[in-house]
Parts: structure tokens; sequence; C-alpha cells
């Protein structure tokens, strides 16, 4: 395949950015998205020219680590697929590809395709964990849960936190990354001791990071490479009128 890449440049958040073009000939349709873009660097280091910064870690669709946004969608055209998931025969020969970083205020560009998602980090240090008293590990079938509530729990603890819901969101709302947070305690009896606490903190440590409100526009749900349901959406915004009512 042949192919002209149309990349995003930026040095650091304080520099000014820009498109720049690379061409491409030998392009195998077997080949991941990442791995094109190490044949594509491999090229460059040897014309003596920087390579193009992009993050990755397990490169299995576990980390979220490798968010870009691909032709204008959030880790690119194939729906829950991670960028380090997607293969190169999904596009198609002499295809111009564009491909930036997310795109939001509270994700600053650190160089090129790089984006700081600690954000993120830092409203589940508010509030995402269960608090429990130190000793012997308690016994794993001593709470009952209903499987009913374990599986609506897992699908809210599958979130990678990759941050394609902020990129895809027109308000650049980091509401279901949030809620999935949130949802994945609210659902067990593990979690509700600290329930009204825990969605009043997040919350508000969301706000503080300067992303956007929900709108319903959906896009979240549909960029996630994961499948979260924008129920757990509902499910905040419940608790959190609850938790502020009862204070």
């Amino acid at each position: 395949m042949k192919l002209t890449l149309n990349i995003w440049r930026q040095k650091d958040k304080n520099s000014k950015g820009q498109f720049e073009n690379y061409n491409l000939n030998e392009v195998s349709p077997d080949m991941s998205f990442l791995e094109m873009l190490d044949v594509l660097n491999e090229d460059l280091l040897h014309k003596g020219d920087e390579p193009v910064a992009f993050d990755h870690d397990c490169r299995e669709g576990i980390c979220g680590a490798c968010s870009m946004t691909i032709n204008g969608r959030p880790h690119g055209p194939e729906k829950q697929t991670t960028t380090c998931q997607l293969h190169m025969r999904k596009f198609n020969d002499g295809e111009t590809i564009t491909i930036e970083p997310f795109r939001a205020k509270p994700f600053p560009v650190i160089r090129d395709l790089i984006v700081d998602r600690t954000s993120f980090d830092r409203i589940q240090q508010a509030g995402g964990f269960v608090s429990v008293n130190t000793g012997s590990s308690p016994d794993s079938n001593a709470v009952p849960i209903a499987k009913v509530a374990a599986d609506k729990a897992f699908d809210a603890a599958a979130c990678i936190g990759c941050g394609a819901c902020v990129a895809a969101c027109p308000n650049g709302a980091a509401m279901l990354f949030t809620s999935a947070k949130i949802g994945q305690f609210a659902l067990l009896p593990q979690g509700q001791p600290e329930r009204k606490e825990r969605v009043i903190a997040m919350v508000k440590q969301m706000d503080s990071e300067g992303f956007g409100a929900c709108t319903n526009h959906y896009e979240c749900e549909a960029a996630c490479p994961k499948g979260i349901s924008v129920e757990f959406i509902a499910m905040m915004n419940r608790d959190f009128m609850k938790a502020s009512f009862s204070r």
C-alpha cells in the first residue's frame, strides 16, 4: 500500500504546531497502525529527521496509551478498537490519513501526538477507591453480590481511561470516564459507605480540571474502545443530586 500521512507535529505545549506530510510506499495491510508509524520513524531516522512522538505501552488494547485521532475519529474508524489494535487493511491504497493528538484543554500536548492525561489521574485520586481497614484479607465470598450488579460493575470497570470520550465530545466532557470510575463502586456493597462522598469529590475534581459538561451528544459512547454505556452518566447524575441534597 502507498499512503500519504498528514501528521500533527508540535515540539511542546508552548510551541505552535502544524501538520506535515509524509509518504510511505510499502505498507503491509497486515501491519497495525502503530507498526506503520514505526516504519515511518525508521525512515525519518535514516534520513536524519526527527521521528514522530506517539504514546504506547501494551499494544494489546489494554492500557489506552495509544490515544490519537485518525481522520477525525478517536482511535480511528474501527468501533470499539484502540489505535494499537487497528490494522492498515481498514484503509485504502493511496489514501491520505490525517493523524493528530486528542484535542481538549485538560489534555495539553506534550509532543506531537502525545498528550498529558494526568487530569484523569487526579479525578481518580479524588475518590476512585474503596477505603478498607488494614489486617487480614477478608473472605472473597463473605459479601454476596448479585450477578446482575457484578456484571454491570465489571462493564464500568472495563474503562481504560484513554480519553477517547473527551476527544469525541464537542464539549470536551469527561462525564463518561468519571461516571464509569464512580459506577464501578456504586454498584457494589463495598462501595456504599463512601458513595456520596465519592461522587461529590470526583465530580468536583472533574469540573476543576476544566472539562466541559455533557449535553447528550452520545459521541463518547460511540468513540469508547470498550463500549462504556452513557447509562453510567445518568447514574452518576442521580447520585450527585442525592448526595448534594443530603449534604
